[in-house]
Parts: structure tokens; C-alpha cells; sequence
């Protein structure tokens, strides 16, 4: 294994997206990932970028044996994570309290919607209902229309998974000083609250003032939002900053002088009604050779099997192959300790493991 993360060792009990997602990262980062999935490999979704860099064990948990062979990996690894709802790991034997008998120094992630307590603690919910009740879904979405789900960015991934590989990597870092592992509870509602912290200071200070797509982040200004353009496709304007409103107008072909000031939101509708028609002359490779090597902030709305192509992500490596599958490359970059090309899942044995551990 290579990567900052090279001698990690992380045990995986099977579950779908913000576990699976926090995990990826561990093991695109050079941790040593077993993943472990119920006899048959019924929990765990087809392989793909979410699997990927792990080794796979089966074990029935529910049975004496299966939980013996999970304790063995739990008491020689550093982290142990589980998406389970709260109680339900404690009532199969294999709790907090139960590993760190076994493992005093282990740091055990839970990863859940609701968070280990609370009123919701014990109920189902989903991405979107975690959005909701956090404040972020409320203000997505066009100005009249009803609240629109971002897939499953938010909550699954972002404010989910990412933070419960935010959790352990602090958790890790303080073991070094304290000697001692913790329980890191991530909770998806806690992570996309954390997600708004700047559109609450905005609401405090009264700079996010308006209803739901009418501000200047949210689609609510012509001069950061989308047009469509001749082909059918798309372009993408976040030109905020006078040097680059100046850019956008250039590449246009617009004069200032013709049309309502910037900021004059009352002239927003005429604005974005010009912009419309403009952009709706040319397709969208088009204007992106049009506004190429300008500060304009304009770029293509690429669709997820075309940004693998985009000269930049190739430039860049933004994204690798994996068993004939595009995905996205390990991120961030380390300068001393690069991650490693991602593997497809492997299937091991607990012995396997152990005998390498």
C-alpha cells in the first residue's frame, strides 16, 4: 500500500454510501480497508469506485463464529466503522464497550443519519430527509418552486462520509498524543448543518436576505447561473466580480452601458432574459472556445461521462480507470507520499488478513 495513510488498518462492515464513501477515502489514501459483507455478499452493492482498494471478507455475524473472526480483525486494526442504527451493534456483541476490551487504542466510527441520541435517533430517513431537517435542503432549488434534491451530495457524501473520514483522521491524530481510541459519531444531519456555515452568517449579517432562488448564490442573479445554449447543452456563468462581469459581457459581445447595472436587481429579469438570448446563438463547445484563456468564470456543463475527456481532468489525472470503469482519481494530492492507482475489491480470507497483520 502506498500513500499517507500506508499502515492504517481499517475494518469495514458493509453498508451503503456514507460508509462505503468515508472507507474509499481511508483506502484511496493508503489505508489497508477490509471490508466485511454477510455470506453471499448481499450488502454490498455491485463493485465499483464506493468498493474500490479493499480487501472482502464474509462473515455471518450473527453467528458465534463470524463474530469471533470479526473481534480477531477488530483487536489487531485502528479503525473499526459501522452504519448501523444505534443499540444494533452493541445487541450483535461487537459495541464500543465489547472492542475496547479487546482494543483499548481502536477508533470506532459510527456512521448514521440521525446521530447515536436524540428524538430521530432510532428512525429511518434518507438523504433528503436529513437535508431537510439540517436547513440545507430548504434554500435549493429556483425562486416560486419547490425545494430541489442535489442527489445525494449533501448528505450521503459530503456532510456524511467525508466527515466521518474527517472524525477518524482527528481521532487517529490525537491517539498519538493520548494513546487511547474514541468513538467517532457521524452523524449526517450534524454534517450537513456544519455544510451551512457560511449561509447562516450570511443570514445573520442580512446578506442572504431574499426567499429561495433569489440570492446571489443560488441561481438567483443572471450572472451566476445557467443558459442554455443553441445544441441543447449548457453553459455554467459565476462571473461575481466586476473584472470578471466585464469579461463575461466582452465575450458576449454586450456593451454595460446598454443594459441595467450588476447589482440592480430590479434589472436582474431584463439581465438574465439578455444572456438568454445570446447564449441561445451558439453551441456549448462554442462559447467554450469563445471565453478559453478568459477570466470570465463561463465553463460547459459537462455531463459525468464526459468530464473524464475535458482537457484539464486529462491533464490533471482527474480521473482513472479501475477494472475498465471511469472514476474519480484518490484526492487531494500528496507531494511525499502520492496515494496509489485504486484497485478493484479483492477477496481474502480472515486468516489471510490476520497472517498479514
Amino acid at each position: 500500500m502506498s500513500g499517507p495513510l500506508a499502515g492504517v488498518r481499517v475494518v469495514e462492515l458493509a453498508g451503503l454510501a456514507p460508509g462505503p464513501f468515508g472507507c474509499m477515502i481511508l483506502a484511496d489514501l493508503g489505508a489497508d480497508v477490509i471490508l466485511v459483507d454477510r455470506p453471499g455478499g448481499g450488502h454490498v452493492p455491485p463493485p465499483g469506485p464506493l468498493q474500490r482498494g479493499r480487501r472482502v471478507v464474509e462473515l455471518d455475524l450473527k453467528a458465534p463464529d463470524g463474530l469471533d473472526a470479526l473481534l480477531r480483525l477488530v483487536e489487531r486494526a485502528d479503525v473499526l466503522v459501522e452504519g448501523y442504527r444505534p443499540g444494533v451493534a452493541e445487541r450483535l456483541g461487537f459495541g464500543p464497550a465489547h472492542c475496547e476490551k479487546i482494543n483499548p487504542r481502536l477508533v470506532y466510527g459510527r456512521m448514521t443519519g440521525w446521530g447515536q441520541d436524540g428524538p430521530l435517533a432510532a428512525r429511518a430517513g434518507h438523504d433528503i430527509d436529513y437535508i431537510a431537517v439540517a436547513g440545507a435542503l430548504e434554500p435549493l432549488g429556483r425562486a416560486g418552486e419547490r425545494p430541489h434534491a442535489p442527489l445525494n451530495l449533501i448528505g450521503d457524501f459530503a456532510g456524511g462520509g467525508m466527515l466521518l473520514a474527517v472524525g477518524i483522521l482527528a481521532a487517529l491524530l490525537e491517539r498519538e498524543r493520548s494513546g487511547c481510541g474514541q468513538i467517532v459519531d457521524a452523524a449526517m444531519v450534524d454534517g450537513s448543518a456544519l455544510l451551512m456555515a457560511l449561509f447562516h452568517g450570511m443570514i445573520a449579517d442580512g446578506s442572504w436576505p431574499f426567499p429561495r432562488g433569489a440570492n446571489l448564490l443560488d441561481g438567483g442573479a443572471p450572472f451566476y447561473d445557467t443558459y442554455e445554449t443553441s445544441d441543447g447543452g449548457f453553459v455554467a456563468v459565476g462571473a461575481l466580480e466586476p473584472p470578471f462581469y466585464a469579461a463575461l459581457l466582452d465575450g458576449l459581445g454586450l456593451a454595460e452601458a446598454d443594459l441595467p447595472g450588476q447589482l440592480d436587481r430590479d434589472g436582474w429579469p431584463a439581465l438574465r432574459a439578455r444572456f438568454a438570448e445570446v447564449f441561445a446563438t451558439r453551441t456549448r463547445d462554442e462559447w467554450a472556445a469563445v471565453f478559453a484563456g478568459t477570466d470570465a468564470c463561463v465553463a460547459p456543463v459537462l455531463s459525468p461521462t464526459e468530464a473524464p475527456a475535458h482537457p484539464h481532468n486529462r491533464a490533471r489525472k482527474t480521473f482513472v480507470e479501475v477494472d475498465g470503469l471511469a472514476q474519480p482519481a484518490p484526492a487531494p494530492r500528496f507531494g511525499r507520499t502520492p496515494a496509489g492507482p485504486p484497485s478493484a475489491p479483492t477477496a481474502v480470507t480472515v486468516d489471510e488478513v490476520l497472517a498479514g497483520w
